[in-house]
């Protein structure tokens, strides 16, 4: 799956429009997260439990609008793009989305 955050993709031509594909995924910070987080605050600098909890999030909802678009027998997804909400204190939504195509070389 080629997936590009633009309206078009270097070397490929758009031969139809397939419409909107999306992927969400929803996750919360565990107790034990919560604590090493907490910790690395301290210290001040990266956090990397949360960087990696953000990291498979997005990863996993990505991957779910790439299923998306493949079933829907696209090749290519244009526009893409990252949303995220807070639903309640800790639990947390993020959407992949784009525009599925089927594209072919120029």
């Amino acid at each position: 799956m080629i997936v590009s955050t633009t309206n078009d993709i270097a070397g490929y031509r758009i031969v139809r429009h397939l419409g909107l594909v999306r992927g969400v995924t929803v996750r919360s910070r565990s107790v034990v997260g919560n604590f090493f987080g907490g910790i690395q605050t301290i210290f001040g600098g990266k956090l990397s439990v949360y960087v990696n909890l953000a990291e498979a999030t997005r990863q996993e909802a990505f991957d779910h609008m790439c299923a998306h678009a493949a079933d829907a027998g696209a090749n290519a997804i244009v526009g893409m793009r990252y949303d995220a909400n807070e639903i309640m204190d800790g639990v947390t939504e993020v959407l992949a989305y784009g525009t599925a195509v089927i594209v072919e070389r120029a």
